[in-house]
């Protein structure tokens, strides 16, 4: 038993210690003697503990790696020691030999002299390799990609916002490359799962081996890579490119489930020349991709200013901005356009147009806000709030019948249809006068989804009307399928019926067609008198333009009932 064990008062503390495998120790900082468990040298991993009795013998034997030794955590300590002690936890790597590193973690308190100096300090010493090791798994695992071993996606923006950021203070130039693997979808389809990422790995390793060792590669998501390219010019980064480019190509890639012919697109941006912000980055060179992707899968693209594009983000911006605001202070609003009876000119039902009220009290039409909504991704949250307005209008005017607009997007959206449903069973009665419109464009794109959409609508107590007729290719055996009740013929064929052959053999043949597979017809866009005693004649059901009324805020159904029924 050693000294410092005796008068640790401990009898079992060497058992102890070398059960849990720590190795404990006393400094006198005023002798720099040094005393230690009997078991710190098994701990430790050195022939003899007597090398290690002074502090000065000890620290000769630790690399503190940039970070504290023991003799810094004390000396160093900006804390005072009020009687109790001050305590310390460090680790650092402690010398076995000249090649040989062990990882230990040093858990200690010191004691001042009276002069309020460190006198003395006893801890206890573990080696921590282990742990140390999993950490270091961990720290891999957080920073690079399990897949390619290279930086994930968050070090990889990590490392590009440092680059952009010593560029701006060298006033110098860096790249980024985004880089694709094309057609992934179709190897997954034809090889399986493993066989593409055998394909992702292989492609980060001919990156790998064509990028600079001054620049970074970086799994950007699945298919895609990111490179960021330290002291690099425009010239530089079309370079960089090229060579990345053949090095992909340049020979099939080997899989188990034979060889694949693989090819990358990339799309690049110099900054700050183009760029001054990590997203500004990526964002132009997701731009300069697309570009190379729509010219040629296979080739390179450098991100060029387009003030055409960056002026429509500018618009999208401030419209996303503008609806948000405009749904949040209940803006929105109904306009009513009256169809009516082709014969009797009596109003049949109403269209309900939406009316976007901005803060300064102008009115923006649904053609203006509908193709901006639907780019930024809020055109279900309109068209939900124009439902909740129709239901209310239908179930506060037992005489209406009306017909609403609905987006692609929504047609498809789970809680479009929920709140559908749920306003409809809320307010019996108002099913049955509700035609709900979905343009010809939308419902050609997958003819099934089209079926399912049409069923659930007529199960829930609606009639459905296909939207601008004639503009896409539906075919009338498809139109026969689909089973919806109502066709509006797109008013470009309408408005110059009187002065195209054409326009009116169309119109003619759609509407007789339309009579013998049972079908209500509406003709959009009638402007003059002529084209309407026309189309009364060819037998179409009802009429809608400039010529029977422009949409308005007016409710004149509150003033009489509606005259006729669809």
């Amino acid at each position: 038993m050693t000294h410092f064990e005796q008068s640790a008062g401990v009898p079992e503390a060497a058992e102890i210690l070398r059960s849990i495998g720590d190795a404990a120790y006393e400094w006198r900082l005023d002798t720099d003697a040094l005393a230690w468990s009997g078991n710190a040298a098994a701990v430790l991993g050195i022939a003899d503990i007597n090398d290690l009795a002074s502090g000065a013998s000890f620290a000769r034997r630790v690399d503190a790696a940039g970070g504290q030794s023991r003799a810094d955590a004390i000396q160093r300590s900006a804390q005072r020691d009020s009687g109790e002690g001050v305590a310390y936890q460090i680790q650092y790597a402690f010398k076995r030999g000249i090649e040989e590193r062990a990882c230990v973690e040093d858990t200690g308190r010191w004691f001042a002299g009276p002069d309020g100096k460190p006198l003395r300090a006893h801890g206890t010493l573990r080696v921590i390799d282990a742990r140390h090791a999993r950490e270091r798994e961990l720290m891999q695992r957080a920073r690079f990609d399990t897949l390619t071993g290279e930086l994930n996606r968050a070090s990889l923006m990590e490392v590009l916002a440092s680059t952009l950021d010593d560029t701006i203070r060298s006033r110098g130039s860096c790249g980024f490359l985004l880089v694709t693997i094309d057609h992934l979808a179709r190897l997954n389809e034809a090889y399986g799962f493993d066989v593409t990422e055998d394909v992702i790995a292989e492609v980060a390793k001919r990156l790998r081996a064509r990028v600079r060792g001054k620049d970074y590669l970086g799994r950007f998501s699945g298919n895609k890579f990111g490179i960021v390219l330290t002291s690099c010019t425009p010239d530089e980064l079309a370079v960089a490119a090229d060579r990345l480019l053949s090095g992909v190509r340049e020979e099939p890639i080997v899989t188990p489930a034979g060889s694949a012919a693989v090819t990358v697109t990339i799309g690049g941006v110099t900054a700050p020349r183009h760029a001054r912000t990590v997203s500004e980055i990526i964002s132009r060179a997701q731009d300069a991709l697309t570009t190379a992707r729509a010219r040629r899968h296979g080739s390179f693209a450098a991100y060029q200013p387009n003030i055409e594009r960056d002026a429509l983000r500018k618009q999208s911006l401030r419209a996303s901005d503008e609806i948000v605001a405009a749904l949040n202070d209940r803006r929105i609003a109904l306009a009513f356009e009256p169809l009516v009876d082709a014969r009797s000119r009596h109003v049949s039902f109403y269209e309900c147009l939406m009316r976007v009220y901005r803060a300064d009290g102008s009115i923006a039409h649904a053609n203006e806000i509908i193709p901006i909504a639907e780019r930024v991704g809020l055109v279900r949250m309109l068209d939900y709030r124009v439902l909740e307005l129709v239901v209310a209008e239908l179930a506060a005017a037992p005489a209406l019948q009306t017909s609403v607009n609905v987006s692609p997007a929504s047609a498809v959206d789970p809680d479009w249809w929920a709140g559908l449903g749920a306003m409809l069973r809320a307010n019996p009665g108002a099913a049955e006068r509700l035609i709900i419109e979905i343009t010809e464009t939308a419902a050609i794109q997958d003819l099934d989804d089209a079926r399912g959409f049409v069923s659930r609508v007529k199960d829930l107590g609606c009639r459905i009307a296909i939207d601008d007729f004639g503009a896409g290719n539906t075919s009338f055996r498809n139109l026969r399928k689909l089973g919806v009740d109502i066709i509006k013929i797109d008013g470009a064929f309408v408005q110059n019926l009187m002065k195209s052959d054409d326009d009116r053999a169309f119109v003619q043949t759609l509407i007789d067609l339309s009579r013998r597979l049972g079908l209500k017809t509406v003709a959009e866009w009638v402007q003059d008198e002529a084209a309407a005693q026309m189309l009364s004649e060819w037998g179409c059901d009802y009429l809608q333009g400039a010529l029977i009324g422009l949409a308005c805020a007016e409710r004149p159904w509150f003033a009489a009932e509606t005259k006729a029924a669809v």
